[in-house]
């Protein structure tokens, strides 16, 4: 037996993809995997001898609920450096199994049943299952691929009912790349303020940024901070998925409400991890630089290398490591391409379908991977797609 809520919810057809190329590894497939969206470097290792010595040291016990105060402090610190956004550590952060924990409170802690949220389309594929979990409606507003994947206020203003509540924004966006602008940003902070909304910026990406494009939180806008809650994490800059670590930051009215569901969902994160992040706030950000500039290296590579396959176009992505190109002239849907490249080329992306509507007639591919192995992929994918022409 399952609940109505499980009824509802799909397995992620991220992981789907994912598992289906390693069966084929395990046939003896070669198979380049450009379909997972992590860092493909080590976390550095001043963060990994940070949480070593914390083990040694004996701290791996329970934390607070909301984490160790050292690291709400560091997380309070970075937002009064970088944006001038006082956060108090004891009551306006809490640390998350990352992100993803935090997309889940925020519906599940602030909403009711019935009401609606504001999710963009392309989209994590995330959001909506989130919804799904505590009978909130989730309403699709569009990011238009020319105008770089981002949105326009007036479609977004035309979305708002009464049952509207909330709008999650993303920021780099994951899967498109696109960087919403400054200009537009503050047109979405006017409705978020006329309209009473809840405002949640999933900024996880705000790092991978590339020149000329620059991140905005979304909380230093006027009239937004009273309202928002910023998701941040150490999984993409730092390179720490498997550690499981993000946090949420906001006024208290909001954070209160989270904290509660997080404690009896999972007590409080891992405590040796939450030292080595820490470190990685406080540390040494070069190694973090440096990946950034291979990944800007690597999207001017890919960008231009997809836009010469017949069939394929791409527009520039100004942030996180993904590249989103229209396959539409191929005649073909995305997910006829994922699967014909997976099984024809041992090339794994993934269909543009499974990030909403919007994203059908494209396929996302992560250029978190080797410049060599890219280089392979786009001869592969440019021959198969030959054949099929």
């Amino acid at each position: 037996m399952e609940s109505i809520s499980a009824k509802r919810l799909p397995y992620s057809k991220i992981r789907v993809m994912f598992d289906a190329a390693k069966k084929l590894e395990k046939q003896g497939r070669d198979i380049i995997h450009l379909e997972i969206g992590r860092p493909d470097f080590n976390t550095p290792q001043h963060i990994v001898e940070a949480a070593i010595e914390a083990l040694k040291a004996g701290k791996h016990h329970y934390s607070a609920n909301a984490g160790i105060i050292e690291l709400r402090e560091a997380v309070a610190e970075k937002y009064s450096s970088e944006y001038k956004l006082n956060f108090s550590p004891e009551s306006e952060i809490v640390i998350t199994n990352g992100v993803a924990e935090g997309v889940f409170l925020v519906i599940n802690a602030l909403l009711d049943p019935g009401d609606q949220v504001l999710i963009p389309n392309p989209r994590w594929v995330n959001y909506e299952p989130d919804a799904y979990t505590n009978f909130v409606e989730p309403i699709s507003y569009t990011l238009f691929e020319e105008k770089n994947f981002q949105p326009d206020p007036e479609e977004l203003e035309e979305k708002i009912t009464p049952r509207t509540k909330m709008l999650i924004l993303a920021s780099p966006s994951n899967p498109t790349g696109g960087v919403t602008g400054k200009k537009i940003l503050e047109q979405i902070a006017a409705l978020a303020v006329k309209h009473n909304l809840i405002v949640v910026s999933d900024e996880i990406y705000e790092k991978i940024i590339y020149p000329p494009a620059e991140h905005i939180c979304a909380a230093s806008l006027e009239g937004l901070q009273e309202r928002t809650i910023v998701l941040n994490g150490f999984s993409k800059f730092y390179s720490m998925t498997g550690w499981r670590l993000g946090y949420a930051v906001g006024p208290q009215k909001l954070i209160d409400p989270l904290l509660r569901y997080h404690q009896y969902m999972i007590t409080s994160t891992n405590t040796f991890a939450q030292w080595g992040a820490v470190t990685a706030l406080k540390g040494d950000q070069n190694p973090s630089l440096i990946m950034r500039d291979k990944f800007q290296k690597r999207r001017d590579y890919i960008h231009a290398a997809v836009n010469e396959i017949p069939g394929f176009s791409s527009t520039l992505p100004a942030g996180a490591f993904y590249l989103f190109p229209s396959i539409k002239e191929t005649g073909q849907k995305g997910i006829q391409v994922a699967e014909m490249l997976l099984e024809k080329a041992g090339v794994a992306t993934v269909a543009g379908e499974y990030f909403g509507s919007k994203g059908a007639g494209h396929i996302r591919i992560s250029y978190a991977n080797s410049m060599e192995n890219l280089k392979t992929a786009v001869k592969k994918i440019k021959i198969v797609m030959k054949k099929s022409a």
